[in-house]
């Protein structure tokens, strides 16, 4: 039965009102005078509380995807990729095959409704995964949207661009593909004709939960930048048929999604090179949810300025990228930041915006601005960009250790 599983809601909100009826019809019986009675009531309030507590928090990590896996509740992640190999006939004829990217259980994916349902070359396929950082050592929980040409004979040997889509926090992918509606965006506007084939990779903002790593390499802790401009690039192009240059690269969230989204195209314009931002933040700072981001010392001020994408504007050289931000007038926080570095802006950088009448810090606003983010996206990113080497025969897949999943290989 897994974390998050609805079997395990299921069976935690029934224990809850089992305890709580069981509770209703003894206590009654623990009326009376004495130690016995006295026990039975601590007891009985103490039982019905835990399963209550039980089943809330159940609920609220299958919603914002805490943690994916009993392992990693108690404590046990892998730090090192399996070293395997796997292939089978639709995936590995036409791409090369990675251990840093394993195909992992449903994540919650199971949950998510209107997902593409068909032949993957008629409707594409949407992937549940667990990539592995090389050199931070962190392994990420992600869904992986492969559009219908992916696994098309005429584009075998196309790289494909690549959106990483990145949720808020403490949101986790799920919010991205059900909420958000990213991968079902996506498809419709690629049936249209409005938006390129193109894979989307869809992550958490945090590498090390429940603490909030906002894209940041923590001195002493979380190399979070580092995950998300080397390891995360490595494994996806090791894994997947994508686009080796930055032109094909970029980046897009929401909330704190989409701040990360905006440090990593202008503090990496070398690895992403437009991004989209629904209700950003334009500065990073410290709060209960992340700690010290910035370390002590004479360069931790330095450190924090560099975070803040208006100071950046205004102090660094400004890196030749695009970017796309979304607010309203009315109902958001940020409209008056958003005003800011827009205004801050220059050459060779480009902006774009979507600026809405009214509009609050939520899905409703999001899944408004959400098709026009993407078909921007889509513009901003070259395809086709290269091709691969001829595919190599089919070639029979190596023994598996024990216990061990089968890699993903496109």
């Amino acid at each position: 039965m897994g974390l998050t599983s609805r079997a395990l809601e299921c069976v935690t909100v029934v224990a809850a009102l089992g305890c709580l009826g069981l509770t209703m019809w003894v206590w009654p019986r623990l009326a009376r005078r004495g130690p016995m009675a006295v026990l039975g009531r601590f007891g009985t309030i103490v039982t019905t509380q835990l399963t209550i507590l039980t089943a809330c928090a159940v609920m609220v990590n299958a919603h914002f995807d805490f943690y994916g896996t009993w392992g990693e509740l108690i404590g046990r992640v892998p730090t090192a990729p399996v070293q395997l190999a796997q292939a089978d006939g639709e995936r590995g004829m036409y791409g090369t095959r990675s251990h840093l990217v394993e195909a992992a259980g449903p994540q919650g994916l199971d949950r998510v409704t209107g997902l593409p349902a068909g032949p993957p070359t008629r409707v594409g396929r949407v992937e549940s995964v667990r990539i592995s950082g090389r050199r931070t050592g962190a392994v990420v929980p992600a869904f992986v949207y492969l559009p219908p040409q992916y696994f098309q004979h005429q584009y075998h040997r196309q790289r494909f661009p690549v959106i990483v889509a990145i949720s808020g926090y403490p949101g986790g992918i799920v919010n991205l593909a059900q909420h958000l509606q990213v991968p079902q965006t996506a498809a419709r506007l690629e049936r249209s004709g409005k938006f390129q084939p193109t894979v989307i990779v869809m992550v958490r903002p945090t590498i090390a939960p429940p603490r909030d790593t906002e894209c940041v390499d923590v001195p002493g802790g979380p190399k979070a930048e580092t995950f998300f401009t080397k390891d995360l690039p490595m494994a996806l192009k090791a894994t997947y048929r994508v686009g080796h240059d930055p032109s094909a690269w970029g980046a897009l969230g929401y909330s704190s999604g989409g701040s990360c989204a905006l440090q990593l195209a202008l503090r990496n314009p070398g690895v992403y090179t437009a991004a989209a931002a629904l209700s950003a933040d334009y500065k990073v700072t410290d709060d209960l949810t992340t700690g010290s981001l910035f370390g002590s010392g004479a360069q931790a001020r330095r450190r924090q300025e560099e975070h803040d994408l208006v100071w950046r504007l205004r102090h660094l050289p400004v890196p030749r990228v695009s970017v796309l931000v979304a607010s309203s007038r009315h109902g958001e926080q940020d409209y008056g930041p958003t005003l800011r570095f827009l205004k801050a802006v220059k050459p060779p950088m480009t902006s774009a915006r979507i600026i809405l009448d009214s509009g609050s810090h939520n899905f409703t606003t999001w899944r408004r601005e959400i098709g026009a983010a993407t078909e921007w996206m889509g513009r901003q990113l070259t395809f086709p960009q290269d091709t691969t080497a001829a595919p190599k025969p089919h070639r029979t897949a190596q023994a598996a250790s024990p216990g061990s999943r089968p890699v993903l290989g496109h």
